[in-house]
């Protein structure tokens, strides 16, 4: 291949097709017509002669050969873009802009009331509309279709060079009771803990969560008495009743009624859970979403 014979052009048309997945909304991006980004697509599968793109329900798959150019063309069409086009200044003191988030359950109830008020006091022209994420890989969904600039919550299980991750926050487990409980006055050990009846969060609805596989390495199993999809009732379930619910600790402690729980170390052993910002790559150099993406990372640090 002749490099000073490869047409440019042909890279910001595969840029926008990986990111895409659609002919129609890649030749928009573009800025070409619908045919013409057809065309295109078919002189990059001669030029690296592969298929590139397969068609599916789901849109355009790419292939491995696609997947292994996606980084290094996006590395080379940003610096391109670098220096040859005037970065903005943003100033979000005065800027006007309005900001898609989505949220996991956590976050939603960790990290969103400061990311709130450092927004207010830092950028007041600017707005924020939080959108609920469920599935691990829904966030991915939102950010493929542009209904929202970035996510938090734990990483997806889909890896490509369109979808950008960030850790930024993690917790650990532990176990709460309803302070003053009289089984668990002296500790939680393990025969303590299988007599309770638990709470398990769960906002795909299985009824085998994170503490059910530590349990059954141990051939053991614990009394399930109410699984729900959201976390925010349960500090206060636990508090008015016997029951005890294991999960992370930011959780507990931002509860409106934590004075009222006892809280103790479960008795298996779990790994912290670690959640990333999650955002496109279409989104990566756009300033007001830099910034947020900075600010959403330093409340994060700061909890």
């Amino acid at each position: 291949m002749n490099f000073y014979g490869v047409d440019l052009n042909l890279l910001a048309a595969f840029d926008a097709l990986m990111d895409e997945r659609n002919v129609t909304r890649a030749a928009v991006r573009v800025g070409v017509s619908q045919p013409a980004m057809s065309a295109a697509l078919s002189r990059l599968r001669n030029l690296f002669a592969d298929p590139l793109f397969l068609r599916s329900a789901d849109g355009l798959l790419p292939t491995q050969r696609a997947r292994d150019l996606a980084e290094p063309i996006a590395q080379a069409l940003r610096q391109i873009q670098a220096a040859v086009v005037p970065r903005p200044q943003f100033d979000p003191a005065t800027a006007s802009f309005t900001f898609n988030l989505g949220l996991y359950d956590y976050p939603a109830m960790v990290l969103l009331p400061a990311l709130v008020e450092a927004l207010r006091l830092q950028a007041p022209g600017a707005s924020l509309n939080v959108h609920a994420v469920r599935g691990r890989d829904s966030a991915v969904d939102l950010l493929d279709a542009g209904s929202i600039d970035a996510a938090v919550g734990v990483p997806p299980t889909q890896h490509d060079g369109r979808i950008l991750t960030r850790p930024i926050l993690q917790d650990e487990f532990v176990t709460i009771v309803r302070r003053g409980h009289p089984q668990a006055c002296h500790g939680m050990d393990l025969e303590t803990y299988l007599a309770l009846s638990h709470v398990l969060v769960s906002p795909e609805g299985d009824r085998h969560g994170l503490v059910d596989q530590a349990l059954a390495q141990l051939g053991r199993r614990r009394h399930l008495a109410v699984t729900l999809p959201q976390l925010f009732a349960v500090p206060a379930m636990v508090a008015r009743t016997d029951m005890a619910a294991t999960l992370l600790r930011r959780v507990a402690l931002h509860s409106a009624g934590h004075q009222q729980l006892a809280i103790f170390a479960p008795p298996v052993a779990l790994q912290p859970i670690a959640f990333h910002l999650v955002w496109h790559r279409r989104g990566d150099a756009h300033p007001a979403q830099q910034w947020l993406r900075e600010l959403i990372a330093g409340q994060a640090q700061s909890l």
